[in-house]
């Protein structure tokens, strides 16, 4: 294991060549410049021919990249990855019962809306403590299953889609986010997939993926929610009909055309770098790179208590120092954020802290858009930060 102690922890000579290590939006591909959006069309309607052209580029990039099903639709939607989940809820719960699965932030949130806000009557919610996952064998198919992939604010994910039946009555409404382009979606076993440009491949945020399997479609044709009004950015039917020209290129509301070239900027990159398993490598990599280091490391560990359960884009880790967990929770967190501040001012990792609901420790960004060789100079400096503050705490 690492000594860690002030007394041998030195500030580094090797910076990172890119700090960007946030969570979201995340680290631009490699070799990004803004000159790949020279050729944006600003200043055109996003109606117009050329535009609408490129948005469905966006949207046939996505279809290649991630390997959506032929049969599968795919819509550019308001709100970033919240909104692709609200129009999902809000379009098609409440024809059966509800599984909530929540054990981190966003889960927890969308149990919030439907509970509070859609007010739904039949509604089980299956919990589990920040670094573990809900026992998944006890998820009943017959309902609706809401669930996150990837748990952004834990660093837990589930390993694989086997849990989920082929048979299901329900629906599965899957918040992807933190996982789509990095981890293996199983899209037969998902019925919405959602996820935003900002996470997955460093895009600018604003718009949301939205996915949908025949089986989702059908939903939203032959169910209406009673006495719930639906704002005009959530509706995907008319007239009993999907509206299917929105997963074409006809978007609801206004696109950023900057936005689009980004994103198109960012998948032909993903593309060139082998595709979605060229991509799934480049993010075990960056993974495997921090767990290397925790696994020499005495006084940091993962805050997802199951290897296979443990996320390869958002990285969370605990301060485990026994010297640091005698102090109150409130040095703890005093002790972390004094760490993150002094990465950021020297400029060697940014915007790395814990999520503002997550226990005290570390966020760090694994995802394809960064190199395993900035994670790899990032260590170090994360020895010499914490020793230092440490010390400064006089823990």
């Amino acid at each position: 294991m690492t000594d860690t102690s002030a007394a041998t922890a030195a500030q580094p000579d090797v910076r990172p060549a890119n700090p960007n290590f946030s969570s979201g939006p995340c680290a631009k591909r490699p070799g990004w410049t803004v000159d790949v959006l020279k050729n944006a069309l600003t200043g055109r309607s996003h109606r117009a021919k050329p535009a609408k052209a490129r948005i469905k580029r966006a949207i046939d990039l996505t279809r290649e990249l991630l390997e959506v099903p032929a049969d599968y639709l795919i819509g550019i939607v308001p709100a970033s990855d919240t909104g692709a989940v609200e129009m999902a809820l809000w379009g098609m719960l409440g024809a059966r019962g509800v599984d909530m699965l929540a054990w981190e932030s966003f889960g927890a949130g969308w149990v919030t809306d439907v509970q509070k806000q859609l007010k739904l009557e039949d509604v089980r919610v299956l919990k589990a403590e920040y670094g573990k996952l809900p026992d998944l064998s006890k998820v009943d198919f017959d309902n609706d299953v809401v669930f996150t992939w990837n748990g952004t604010t834990s660093g837990v994910r589930v390993a694989d889609g086997d849990w989920i039946p082929a048979d299901r009555k329900g629906l599965t409404i899957c918040d992807a986010t933190s996982a789509a382009f990095a981890q293996n979606l199983d899209f037969s076993k998902l019925d919405v997939v959602t996820f935003s440009w900002q996470k997955a491949l460093g895009g600018e945020a604003a718009h949301g993926i939205l996915i949908l399997s025949p089986r989702a479609v059908e939903r939203l044709e032959t169910f209406t929610p009673k006495n719930r009004p639906l704002p005009k950015i959530f509706r995907l039917t008319k007239g009993g009909k999907l509206m299917v020209d929105v997963f074409e290129g006809a978007t609801i509301n206004t696109v950023s055309m900057l936005c689009i070239e980004d994103a198109v900027d960012a998948m032909e990159w993903g593309l060139s770098v082998g595709g979605l398993k060229g991509l799934q490598a480049r993010a075990d990599s960056n993974a495997k790179a921090i767990a290397d280091w925790v696994a020499k490391t005495d006084w940091v560990d993962f805050l997802a208590v199951d290897p296979k359960t443990r996320s390869n884009t958002s990285v969370c880790l605990k301060i485990v120092d026994p010297a640091v967990a005698r102090l109150s929770e409130e040095d703890q967190a005093k002790l972390a954020k004094a760490v993150v501040t002094r990465l950021d001012k020297a400029g060697v990792a940014y915007d790395i802290g814990a999520y503002r609901d997550a226990p005290t420790g570390f966020r760090i960004w694994c995802g394809s858009t960064v190199e395993t060789a900035d994670l790899e100079k990032l260590t170090p400096w994360l020895d010499w930060a914490f020793a230092t503050e440490k010390k400064a705490l006089g823990a």
